[in-house]
């Protein structure tokens, strides 16, 4: 009871607000209110994971099987809104929201892999450090939350590299050779994989790491971004 009334009183004097239009939210709400979720521009890519302009952005990189994005991307709009809170404003919990939507669409959708596990794109421990949370990891854990399956961290980023923002394609798959690694194949073998990251412009980081998880013996590798632009 004391512990609500702090709560209660807490709420008060520093209500949350919603993280697009900052409107105070209602205690059902969390990080977004319910009018800007119904402003998200979701995408169907899960209807069609196969054959889609992101399947095509990795075709011959790696050898992913579906891949798909929670949002359509486009400067300035509301995915990009929602990334810069995420990455920059020590927002971690409004990656497992956008996990928790995501993962709830696909659900009602009926889309069904049977994933043994959702793995994020990994940070390097100097990075994750310094921004104090993966926030790829952060959507895992949403969705995994609503999908039923295990977060697992069994890929490792074992070097430092500069940011990809203003790098080519080529660049980019340059890039990331060698970045990454397996923590433990154990996790890996004969298993269905959700690999996911938060954007996704040329898919070279994650085609590296698809390519890392197969050759260490995963079964299937599908990819998800919570936003991706054509």
């Amino acid at each position: 009871m004391r512990f609500n009334f702090l709560y209660d009183f807490l709420a008060l004097i520093f209500p949350q607000s919603c993280c697009l239009c900052k409107r105070s939210l209602f205690d059902f709400e969390n990080q977004l209110c319910r009018i800007c979720q119904a402003k998200l521009p979701v995408t169907t890519y899960h209807l069609r994971p196969q054959n889609n302009d992101l399947a095509i952005k990795v075709y011959g990189l790696t050898q992913a099987s579906n891949v798909m994005s929670f949002l359509q991307f486009t400067k300035k709009g509301i995915s990009q809104k929602l990334l810069h809170q995420l990455k920059y404003r020590n927002k971690p919990e409004l990656g497992q929201v956008l996990g928790k939507l995501y993962g709830q669409r696909l659900l009602e959708s009926g889309f069904q892999i049977g994933w043994d596990a959702v793995l994020a794109v990994p940070l390097h421990p100097l990075k994750e450090k310094q921004r104090g949370y993966n926030q790829s990891l952060q959507f895992a854990i949403g969705l995994g939350a609503v999908l039923d399956i295990q977060v697992g961290q069994s890929l490792k980023r074992t070097r430092f590299t500069s940011t990809q923002t203003k790098k080519s394609r080529l660049e980019r798959i340059k890039n990331v050779e060698g970045v990454f690694a397996i923590a433990s194949e154990e996790e890996i073998k004969g298993k269905n994989l959700l690999l996911v990251d938060d954007v996704m412009t040329t898919g070279a980081t994650l085609a590296a790491c698809a390519n890392i998880l197969l050759e260490a013996g995963a079964d299937q590798v599908d990819l998800a971004v919570i936003a991706a632009g054509k």
